[in-house]
């Protein structure tokens, strides 16, 4: 009830956007999840032609976060959010339509440019829109979000039952009410000029060393959420030996999101610099891995055995929820309002390149350990980069290069309150 009451305290913009981040989620993971199955079984193709189409996808949106944050600057977040919903809409249709390389190279860029764009976009529209509570905003982001990515897997094993197409026309659909729904009733805001040109506006943000410190900082951050989907997923499986386990790792996450995520913000935003937080996070986060590395590598067993994979997963949902609505919160203080489009855009575009290199190396891990005979190793691998990241960002706060956090916002007394 309390994230409830939340929510309607905010604008009807950001209210929306909550909604809208609800329904991307479940329009992208009823879909992405089962590309490559439906690539390569379905289609016949050979692993390497896969990986090419799932990478152009994942290279035109980590790749062009900057052009959305810019233009979000430039153009406004709500223009830049529609034409992202709408092209989304369009790549995903083509996959529903077209089963030739060309026309699936085009959704795979489509859908990744997409990205691209609205991700920026809606962060910045909804840091501008909530004023000194962009933390609460960020929490409520985040429990919105992962719903979603809960309700779209199970929604697409759902119509996979039917066929492949149902699936990617039905998550076109999603996107294309969602595009609608934003033109309609999404307010419009007016755009201040950063007072240059774009080259400048990028020469700025790069320029600030401080800003990319944090932003490699927080390589932990991205890819120990990344195993969400890769590391213990494949966990449960392996502890259970039953292929559905993997979705009771999201099941932890959303249900801990829904009692916690606002809970947890709300509590920590008094005490302490967020930088104190934010490592605190990485720190949870970074443990989590612990438990599941201790029965790693046993084979399958009984339900008893997934337990270490399930509290690995609930420590990890904790530790991104303490870390990272304070990440979002701090990255537009980094610089001028002008530019939050573009902070956002190379945060993700710094921080989503190295990731990827972070992922290699957990997946390289992943590979020696089942070689070798040491389960242990990609669990103990992504702990050290947990840890890693934590020291990095404790480092950046120990040196005063973290923005200062803004001081809490007292009430007006009741006769100086306005009776507007």
């Amino acid at each position: 009830m309390r994230t409830w009451h939340e929510i309607r305290r905010f604008p009807f913009a950001v209210r929306l956007l909550l909604v809208n981040q609800l329904g991307v989620n479940i329009g992208f993971y009823l879909l992405i999840p089962y590309l490559a199955t439906h690539l390569s079984e379905n289609l016949g193709m050979s692993a390497a032609l896969v990986g090419v189409v799932l990478g152009v996808r994942n290279l035109s949106q980590q790749g062009l976060f900057i052009i959305g944050g810019s233009a979000s600057d430039r153009l406004g977040a709500r223009g830049v959010i529609i034409a992202g919903c709408a092209l989304r809409t369009v790549g995903f249709a083509l996959f529903a339509l077209g089963d030739g390389l060309a026309v699936l190279l085009a959704a795979s860029g489509l859908s990744g440019l997409a990205g691209a764009l609205f991700n920026p976009a809606v962060r910045a529209y909804l840091a501008q829109e909530a004023g000194e509570r962009k933390a609460e905003a960020f929490a409520l982001f985040n429990v919105f979000a992962t719903t979603g990515a809960l309700v779209g897997p199970l929604l697409g094993s759902a119509l996979l039952l039917v066929d492949f197409r149902t699936s990617a026309l039905t998550a076109a659909g999603i996107f294309a009410v969602l595009t609608v729904a934003q033109a309609l009733v999404l307010p419009a805001r007016g755009v201040e000029a950063s007072g240059g040109g774009v080259l400048g506006d990028w020469r700025e943000v790069l320029g600030n060393r401080a800003f990319l410190a944090f932003a490699l900082a927080m390589v932990g951050m991205f890819t120990l959420e990344n195993q969400l989907y890769l590391l213990l997923p494949a966990g449960a499986r392996e502890a259970t030996g039953w292929a559905g386990a993997a979705g009771l790792v999201f099941l932890v996450g959303t249900l801990s999101n829904l009692a916690l995520q606002l809970r947890i913000t709300t509590a920590l935003k008094s005490r302490g610099n967020r930088g104190r937080w934010i490592a605190t996070g990485l720190v949870v986060m970074g443990l989590a891995f612990l438990p599941p590395a201790l029965g790693a590598g046993a084979g399958p067993g009984g339900w008893f055995d997934a337990v270490p994979v399930l509290l690995g997963a609930l420590l990890l949902y904790l530790g991104i929820m303490v870390a990272s609505p304070f990440v979002m919160e701090l990255i537009p203080r980094f610089g001028r309002p002008e530019l939050t489009g573009t902070y956002f855009g190379i945060f993700y575009v710094v921080s989503g390149m190295a990731a990827a290199v972070g992922n290699a190396v957990v997946g390289w891990a992943m590979d020696a350990g089942q070689g070798t005979g040491h389960g242990w190793l990609p669990w103990l691998c992504c702990a050290v980069f947990g840890l890693v990241s934590a020291t990095g960002v404790a480092w950046l706060h120990r040196m005063g290069a973290l923005p200062a956090t803004p001081a809490p916002v007292s009430p007006a007394p009741a006769g100086e309150r306005s009776s507007a």
